[in-house]
């Protein structure tokens, strides 16, 4: 068995072969401080060799931090009705 060759096997049994849907599937726990160790080990092994979970995680932590942002209280009716006419509004223009 070559030095690479055990070096990989090593990562695999490590990040336990996880796969991105897995990421995916536990970045609320991970977020949340729900995973075991070993699953936050394999968690964050998988998020240094994969870019994508990365990104991904980075959207979901901008999300919470958002949505954290704001106002407890709903928006105002005429707000609301406001903001879904230009929403529609907007959509019409950018098919045409």
């Amino acid at each position: 068995m070559t030095h690479d060759h055990f070096k990989n096997r090593m990562i695999d049994y490590l990040a336990g072969q996880l796969t991105c849907k897995a990421v995916t599937e536990a970045i609320t726990d991970y977020l949340e401080g729900n995973l075991g160790l070993m699953e936050r080990i394999r968690f964050q092994m998988h998020l240094g060799f994969c870019r994508g979970c990365r990104r991904y995680l980075r959207q979901m932590r901008l999300t919470l931090r958002t949505v954290g942002t704001l106002p407890r209280d709903p928006i105002p009716p005429a707000v609301r009705d406001e903001l879904l006419q230009r929403f529609r509004t907007w959509k019409v223009r950018s098919q045409t």
